[in-house]
């Protein structure tokens, strides 16, 4: 139970309601920023403006999947207002409060560490990676299906990196009927694309690779797919970029080529925004109840 505990939730998309859910039953007292638009009534949450926080009481504050942007912004389908998370705010917090984020930045880095608060990536995570893996694969089938004029069974399809992600989806497509080809740049990485039945490639070898593709899928955080590689492929192919804004593709230059070229973080939240929030309040129930 979270019992007394004070926990901030601010801005985010429907993924942070099912959190919200979680943390109520759990008996925690909620602060709700950016959720003026939302009609629903939530036991023992209220809803506030950023500035009314009584942040001496505050044991922990979760910010969106997203974290903060650049200018120190948080994001909220909810509520038209601004909301930005100040270093003055955290410094006013117990020196036990944390702070949760899916992702950070510079930004959130350094208010973190001006104000001596703990930060938790949570998508850092082996745990919650792993199983938004699975809604972000069935996201990536349903963009494929979408956009492409082909099915994907036959379908000759690159995925990039064997990451947490990389791995679900090559597997996903696969089982599909895809011709699946997983491009890493390790060999222990190459070895295991071998053992799942897939065929493996070097990511130095993405100009040779991708020439003959119907659909690449990037998860690699890196400008993997740049114009001379675009340049390359063949034009009717699909891009569907899963790695974290700015993602790894050239998208200037695939727009100038005429190629479809989308940029696709957050899937789960997109996809099944349910499932994707219970996840990620199952892992937070847990971490709140140890704090």
């Amino acid at each position: 139970m979270l019992t007394n505990k004070h926990i901030v939730i601010i801005g985010g998309d429907a993924r942070q309601l099912e959190i919200i859910r979680k943390l109520s039953t759990l008996d925690a007292r909620i602060t709700m920023i950016g959720f003026d638009q939302l009609n629903d009534g939530f036991i023992g949450a209220c809803k506030e403006t950023i500035d009314a926080v009584e942040w001496e009481t505050v044991d922990a504050i979760l910010l969106p999947v997203s974290g903060m942007s650049s200018d120190g912004k948080i994001d909220t389908i909810f509520s038209n207002e601004t909301i930005e998370l100040k270093p003055e705010f955290l410094t006013q917090t117990p020196s036990h409060c944390t702070v949760y984020s899916g992702i950070s930045n510079k930004e959130l880095d350094a208010c973190t560490k001006e104000s001596d608060r703990t930060l938790i990536k949570l998508m850092e995570r082996d745990d919650v990676a792993i199983y938004n893996s699975i809604p972000t694969a069935e996201g990536a089938v349903m963009m494929a299906i979408q956009h492409t004029d082909i099915t994907i069974h036959h379908a000759k399809v690159a995925v990039l990196g064997l990451g947490r992600i990389g791995m679900t989806v090559a597997r996903t497509f696969s089982a599909l009927g895809a011709n699946v080809k997983v491009g890493a740049n390790e060999s222990p990485q190459l070895a295991r694309i071998t053992e799942m039945g897939l065929q493996p490639f070097h990511t130095d070898n993405l100009k040779e690779e991708l020439r003959d593709v119907d659909l690449v899928i990037n998860t690699i955080p890196a400008l993997v797919l740049t114009a001379k590689v675009l340049t390359e492929m063949p034009l009717h192919a699909l891009i569907i970029d899963l790695a974290s804004k700015p993602g790894g593709t050239d998208f200037r230059y695939a727009e100038k080529r005429g190629m479809k070229a989308l940029l696709a973080p957050g899937l789960p939240g997109i996809v099944a925004p349910k499932t994707a929030g219970q996840i990620l309040a199952d892992v937070l129930a847990e971490l709140l109840s140890t704090d």
